[in-house]
């Protein structure tokens, strides 16, 4: 059963002109190492990565705030290299809360010239 869907699209370039610190405070280091290790596309890479976030907590019902912190929502890639949603502390009370039990969350991510985009569905199990 779907138990939320969110969509978010957001303005790579944006994030050309976040300083350092602020990139830290959002990111995770392995987003951070990622988007860097792709230095001509890192502003998608972050957009791709902010844009996972904001769908996701879309798709939970909530927001950024005193009981979801930035790094409670992060990008992951398996070994494949497919995105992937890592949930922690608040993000992840909530998603309890949300399914009251086992559940899924589905990413899909995109960009195309100036904008990326992501869909989140959680599904219960």
């Amino acid at each position: 059963m779907i138990l939320g869907i969110g969509i978010d699209m957001v303005e790579c370039g944006r994030f050309l002109d976040w300083s350092a610190f602020k990139k830290q405070r959002i990111f995770t280091k392995k987003e951070l190492e990622y988007a860097d290790a792709d230095n001509a596309n890192a502003e998608k890479h972050l957009a791709n990565f902010w844009a996972a976030r904001e769908a996701c907590l879309k798709a939970l019902g909530t927001g950024f705030g005193d009981d979801i912190a930035f790094s409670d929502v992060s990008v992951i890639h398996n070994d494949a290299g497919r995105p992937e949603l890592l949930l922690a502390g608040g993000a992840r009370a909530a998603l309890k809360e949300l399914a009251g039990g086992d559940a899924v969350v589905h990413l899909s991510i995109t960009d195309q010239d100036d904008y990326s985009a992501a869909v989140v569905i959680v599904e219960k199990l």
